[in-house]
């Protein structure tokens, strides 16, 4: 379910610190009931995935429609990317957030930031933009947490801008709603895995 941009400002979250001047693009209750100790998980979901494997046609159509875009174009050449015409927000990473070691991802091209016990987060960059991924478990009432991912950008120029608002409509039609279905399938086998094991 999207969520009010409140729903991340107004918590403490430590990317504050890192992603002052990028924009709030989305934030998202995620399907994934849990206990307190159950974030790492979230994450290792996340890290491992990628929205084209096990998602429906129409996503895995659009993302391959993305890849031969960004290939023709040369939108996610090396030189467009982090380190290259965007800085890395790693040096903008609180000292104290630098010891932990959070997951690299196995196919998405994020990199990731900093893991904290409720907090994570992760960039990227291309020609058209520079964009970062925060995962958060946020507890409604006592002892009940969740998800919550909030997606920052700060397009390049007016090709960022223009690149932007074309692909809104397929991520709230396409991409979202597919992606929540599919994480919320994986969370419950999961928990449905788990519960089968105790069983026995």
């Amino acid at each position: 379910m999207r969520l009010p941009h409140a729903a991340h400002t107004s918590r403490p979250w430590r990317i504050h610190e890192v992603a002052y001047d990028f924009r709030l693009e989305d934030v998202w209750r995620l399907p994934t009931p849990g206990g307190a100790d159950d974030f790492s998980r979230l994450v290792e979901m996340i890290t491992a995935g990628h929205p084209a494997h096990g998602s429906s046609r129409a996503l895995r159509l659009l993302v391959g429609i993305r890849e031969k875009l960004g290939k023709v174009f040369g939108w996610d050449d090396a030189a467009s990317g982090l380190g290259s015409r965007a800085p890395t927000l790693g040096e903008r990473i609180p000292t104290d957030l630098r010891d932990a070691s959070p997951p690299a991802f196995g196919a998405l091209p994020f990199s990731s930031l900093y893991l904290t016990e409720d907090e994570f987060a992760a960039e990227l960059a291309n020609r058209t933009m520079h964009g970062i991924l925060h995962l958060g478990w946020v507890e409604d009432e006592p002892g009940a947490y969740r998800g919550q991912m909030a997606v920052l950008v700060k397009p390049n120029g007016v090709l960022g801008k223009v690149y932007m608002a074309a692909i809104k409509p397929f991520r709230y039609l396409i991409v979202y709603p597919a992606l929540m279905r599919r994480w919320a399938r994986t969370w419950h086998q999961h928990l449905d895995d788990s519960t089968a094991v105790h069983v026995r």
